[in-house]
């Protein structure tokens, strides 16, 4: 997806959607993040979500377009009005990814502290022990 940019309404005065909180000498400490995706992205879907806890909004960017996000972002914006409560926006952009290249597609159970070898080769049946990986250039990477 080509970088643009999502359009948000002006900000909204928190007095003028919110129902004030119940005091409390205790700080939310705990955040719930919920995706935003095909089944999860009406307005009724989210105000669902935000009355049930959700406080992060979470936005997949390695699939749908810019108009599909915009769409969800006018949904959240009305649920967040609707509902009354506030809900931060995460972006999650599409990066370097590592893909475990698992041919059989049964899955692969893996065990705590063993160790697990990744390998360019993709022709290596993946295993608890080896999972082969679609980066040809592991062995030249390093840690700055």
């Amino acid at each position: 997806m080509h970088a643009n940019n999502l359009l948000v309404d002006e900000p909204i005065r928190m007095s003028t959607i919110l129902y004030p909180s119940k005091p409390s000498s205790l700080p939310a400490m705990t955040k719930i993040v919920g995706t935003l995706g095909p089944r999860s992205r009406t307005v009724e879907a989210i105000s669902a979500c935000i009355n049930a806890g959700m406080s992060v909004a979470r936005f997949d960017f390695s699939s749908g377009d810019v108009t599909y996000h915009q769409e969800t972002v006018d949904n959240l914006t009305a649920a967040i009005q609707s509902t009354k409560k506030l809900c931060a926006v995460m972006l999650d952009t599409v990066g370097p990814e590592l893909h475990v290249v698992n041919r059989s597609g049964r899955a692969i159970p893996l065990e705590m502290n063993s160790f697990v070898v990744l390998t360019p080769d993709q022709e290596k049946e993946a295993s608890s022990k080896l999972l082969p990986i679609n980066f040809p250039g592991l062995s030249k990477a390093s840690i700055a």
